[in-house]
């Protein structure tokens, strides 16, 4: 594994549901601690380093809304979520001796603070992991596009996207024994070919803004670190399919 970060700074997308671990609903402790402490690896390398985490653990707002639930309250309900999940992240990060925050866009002042562009930079320029809960403060928003929008005014090198498969693959490779892994493509392949590792605002965003995406397995301890050095792994998404290097420190966006 390499030991040098690839990027200045970068933003990490995880799911809701990576912290649900063995339960049905709800956070595992034991997997708090463990992506606490890959985080905390990941920061004490000198990389600064914004988190978005998602509510899906709790509720997801699409689902709600297929058996009747009003969508916006489904949503609003899904942020609430993700603020319980970045309280239980920065716990984590703490016990391990990080220095953190939460910023949140929506109100929730005994628990986090507003997020703030300029604040959330000040935070990262001080070497603080912050943890960025509450969605966009929007419904009808995914936390994938939050991770997208933050990561591009925040000045993210690369967006990296934890999940629980190695990459993007033209099928479900847990359905499809034939679907294929891409290495490499363009925002315009990913939208094209409809491939659904994420939302097509969030993919939007960041191809005007040429914001690289890295997707990529949690399910190996230390794929966030290997991500975090630009190592081989997952799906690179970004301009120019044809590119043979990864962007970091001298690419950029």
């Amino acid at each position: 594994m390499s030991s040098k970060p690839a990027y200045r700074r970068v933003l990490l997308k995880l799911s809701g549901d990576v912290l649900r671990g063995t339960e049905s609903a709800g956070v595992d402790f034991a997997r708090v601690k463990t992506l606490s402490e890959e985080v905390v690896r990941v920061a004490e390398r000198g990389l600064e380093t914004a988190v978005v985490i998602g509510g899906g653990n709790f509720i997801r707002g699409g689902q709600a809304e297929a058996v009747g639930m009003n969508r916006a309250h489904a949503d609003y309900m899904g942020m609430l979520g993700t603020m319980i999940n970045a309280l239980a992240l920065q716990d984590g990060m703490e016990r391990l001796g990080a220095e953190t925050r939460v910023l949140s866009a929506i109100k929730a002042e005994e628990v986090a603070e507003p997020y703030i562009r300029r604040r959330a930079l000040h935070h990262l320029e001080q070497g603080r992991i912050v943890i960025l809960a509450g969605g966009t403060g929007n419904p009808y928003f995914t936390t994938d596009t939050t991770a997208a929008l933050r990561a591009c005014e925040l000045g993210a090198e690369v967006l990296l996207k934890a999940t629980k498969v190695d990459g993007i693959y033209s099928a479900d490779p847990e359905k499809d024994p034939h679907a294929r892994r891409f290495k490499r493509l363009d925002y315009m392949e990913v939208l094209r070919l409809r491939l659904r590792v994420m939302d097509t605002t969030a993919i939007s965003l960041c191809m005007d803004n040429r914001l690289p995406i890295l997707v990529f397995s949690l399910r190996r301890s230390g794929n966030i670190m290997r991500a975090a050095c630009g190592e081989d792994i997952g799906t690179l998404v970004g301009p120019g399919i044809g590119e043979k290097r990864r962007p970091g420190r001298s690419g950029g966006r």
